[in-house]
């Protein structure tokens, strides 16, 4: 069988300009996995990237070290399917709507702006992330302009189908993407409901790795959210 490996990026700059780039730890969480799996002996035969910049350089570290060893890294191919879902979108979208319908979001939304705490903001924005993505999932709030979250779930199935139907027999994939397609792609393995599969997105650590087996059109996960290559607390982070 086939091997599929999910790889979530590393660590991205929370509350800075932009987000989207890693951060140094983020980028110290990526070089560790390669170091990882070169001393693993580990070896690709395809690599694909989701669009984001944070997605890309977790995988460009890594595939640096593997051609800095001497080491084979296959030429990346960037599959826009591959993104997450529009939490950004969701949370400017509808939380000033639904801010106002349930009073508890109006105290996360508070707390966030209140604090300079960097920890408190973080723990702030992501119960208010959580809670209005869950209404977004239920359908309570919806925006044409905006994909549904079983839009977001059919369109990671379809990329993720179509990089095994190209995969050649017995061959070692790796996908470097975020926690949501890492979900996404576990639901195809294991038929989870879509709101299990939503409460699997808060689960893949910066930096780790799952693993699926396929082969053809059936498909197991083997391993979820690893991370052997990060053995200090302080090297675990989940945003």
């Amino acid at each position: 069988m086939s091997i599929l490996t999910v790889i979530r990026h590393g660590q991205a700059s929370f509350l800075a300009e932009n987000y989207d780039k890693l951060s140094p730890l983020g980028e110290r969480q990526s070089l560790l996995l390669g170091q990882y799996w070169l001393a693993q002996g580990a070896s690709f035969d395809q690599v694909y990237y989701g669009p984001r910049e944070r997605q890309i350089r977790t995988g460009e570290i890594i595939g640096s070290g593997f051609q800095k060893a001497g080491l084979s890294w296959p030429t990346p191919v960037v599959v826009p399917d591959l993104d997450e879902y529009p939490a950004e979108a969701v949370l400017g979208k509808f939380s000033p709507i639904l801010i106002e319908r349930h009073p508890h979001l109006k105290e996360l939304s508070g707390a966030f702006y209140q604090t300079e705490d960097l920890l408190t903001k973080q723990r702030a924005i992501d119960k208010l992330l959580k809670d209005v993505t869950r209404r977004w999932m239920d359908g309570e709030v919806s925006d044409p302009d905006i994909p549904t979250w079983q839009d977001f779930c059919t369109r990671v199935e379809s990329a993720m189908a179509a990089i095994m139907e190209q995969a050649p027999k017995a061959s070692r994939v790796a996908v470097f993407t975020s926690g949501g397609p890492t979900a996404a792609t576990a639901r195809m393995a294991l038929g989870l409901t879509h709101q299990a599969t939503l409460d699997l997105t808060w689960s893949p650590r910066n930096a780790s790795f799952s693993e699926f087996l396929f082969s053809g059109k059936r498909m197991t996960m083997s391993a979820f959210n690893h991370t052997p290559h990060l053995p200090q607390p302080d090297l675990l982070t989940y945003r």
